[in-house]
């Protein structure tokens, strides 16, 4: 019995973590530079970001964020395309920009 809970929350927690994020996190530098609640999210909009490091376009749209343009010579967080859920962030090494979605998306 105490196997199949324990199991069960080993579940539980692991999809939390993997899947179904809300909050994305823009870094610059290692430091937050803006955090967006992509569950509240209605309507599509650009964010520029222009740094010592270069010029980054992040798209947010309704449960997702992507980085749509850089003048980085490689264009590898461009490639990347829309994050929706924790995992994976979007990393453009030359800009030292970092977007990562945190949270669950499971109210507790």
């Amino acid at each position: 019995m105490l196997s199949v809970v324990l199991l069960g929350l080993l579940g539980f927690f692991t999809l939390s973590r993997l899947g179904g994020g809300t909050i994305a996190v823009i870094t610059v530098d290692g430091q937050e530079y803006e955090r967006i609640d992509l569950s509240r999210v209605t309507e599509s909009y650009d964010i520029e970001i222009d740094t010592k490091y270069g010029h980054n376009t992040v798209h947010v749209e309704p449960g997702r964020i992507a980085v749509t343009q850089a003048n980085c010579p490689d264009g590898i967080c461009v490639a990347q395309g829309a994050i929706d859920r924790g995992g994976v962030p979007i990393i453009c090494m030359p800009h030292r920009l970092v977007v990562k979605i945190e949270g669950s998306g499971i109210d507790g």
